[in-house]
């Protein structure tokens, strides 16, 4: 019997429409460690068919901390072009450091920014920092996803003492458990999306 390889699968196998997935790097820091952890899970989505991706950096657009009705000029160029990526999301990947026991402020000014793009649609975690790695941050934002009516996913991928596991070229240098880390949260979002989305189709969200 021939064996299928991947690319034959590819061919013959029927697909649905890829899973629109937003992966946000919360940090905005001067020095950050994110974009090493931001690098090595964009390298975890390459091979999966099952999302299409897409990356907003929070250093990259400033949303400040004032929100009111009418956004200076600055925060209304930036949510003009990150609001659509959110509204035409099927789910979310946080990734996030850890700042004095919680998340950093440029997250939870994104969230605040928006209410309905979050709505019925699942976020996993991806975090960093010392000790904890980062845990406290995602279990602070679970409470906040959820008054956003979104669904957070059990498994998440942590680094503790991030650093010290990468090489300065952004390697890990022990790859395998993190690898299999991303991909079982990865299915677990997987799962949700199309869960989730399938059913908006037949009876929209209420919340």
């Amino acid at each position: 019997m021939d064996l299928i390889t991947r690319e034959d699968a590819q061919v013959s196998t029927p697909l649905k429409t890829p899973l629109k997935l937003v992966v946000i790097l919360a940090s905005n820091r001067e020095g950050r460690f994110g974009p090493v952890i931001s690098d090595w899970f964009l390298e975890q989505t390459v091979q999966r068919l099952d999302f299409s991706v897409e990356l907003i950096d929070l250093r990259a657009a400033d949303l400040g901390t004032h929100l009111g009705a009418n956004p200076a000029p600055e925060v209304g160029a930036a949510l003009a072009e990150i609001t659509p990526k959110l509204d035409e999301a099927d789910s979310f990947v946080v990734i996030t450091p850890e700042y004095n026991h919680s998340f950093p402020a440029s997250i939870k000014s994104l969230i605040d920014w928006h209410f309905s793009e979050w709505r019925g649609k699942p976020v996993g975690f991806v975090s960093y920092g010392g000790m904890s790695g980062g845990l406290r941050a995602v279990e602070q934002l679970r409470l906040v996803f959820a008054e956003m009516h979104a669904v957070t996913i059990r498994n998440t991928v942590s680094f503790h003492n991030a650093q010290a596991h990468f090489t300065d070229e952004g390697r890990h240098k022990d790859p395998a458990a993190c690898d299999a880390a991303a991909t079982a949260m990865l299915d677990q979002l997987a799962w949700w999306a199309q869960t989730l989305k399938d059913a908006k189709v037949g009876r929209p969200y209420v919340g």
